[in-house]
């Protein structure tokens, strides 16, 4: 087993700061566009990826903090109204806060074999931090082509 020395509450400190911006992102958003938005046909709608940022979430909790690390399903869209999106984002997000400061630090150095293949469990969790940032990055960039400005990604609380 790896030594991973960062303390759960830190890193529940640093995910919760992520989730915050993201969903300054999400409500940004005029309703209307958060599901319809594609800068081109090729591309998702910002609402599709924040789902799969739930998505992701939702599956990096379930194993961290329920030891249910199996196959990953990837669900249809669960929905394209933002309020049952943000209902979804704000549970997780308390569920990131009450559960992940709790985990055992020697959690974090177990290894997984998972869809992606073998990795850390600390690899895991900074991947969805990592997925959403990138797809945050992308948020921001329709924000921004819709002609509205994009919250600062430096206001974390």
């Amino acid at each position: 087993m790896a030594t991973v020395s960062l303390p759960p509450a830190v890193l529940a400190a640093h995910w919760l700061g992520h989730r915050h911006v993201t969903r300054r992102v999400i409500d940004a958003f005029p309703p209307e566009q958060l599901f319809t938005y594609r800068p081109v046909d090729t591309l998702r709608s910002f609402g599709e990826m924040a789902w799969e940022l739930v998505g992701q979430t939702g599956y990096t909790l379930d194993g961290l903090l329920d030891g249910q690390w199996g196959a990953p399903t990837w669900n249809p869209l669960p929905g394209t109204e933002k309020p049952g999106l943000l209902s979804a984002w704000d549970a997780q997000t308390a569920r990131i806060e009450s559960g992940l400061p709790g985990v055992r630090a020697d959690a974090f150095g177990r290894t997984l074999e998972l869809a992606w293949g073998e990795m850390l469990t600390f690899t895991a969790v900074i991947g969805a931090i990592d997925n959403e940032i990138h797809h945050r990055g992308q948020g921001m960039i329709y924000l921004r082509e819709l002609g509205l400005t994009p919250p600062e990604f430096w206001e974390r609380a």
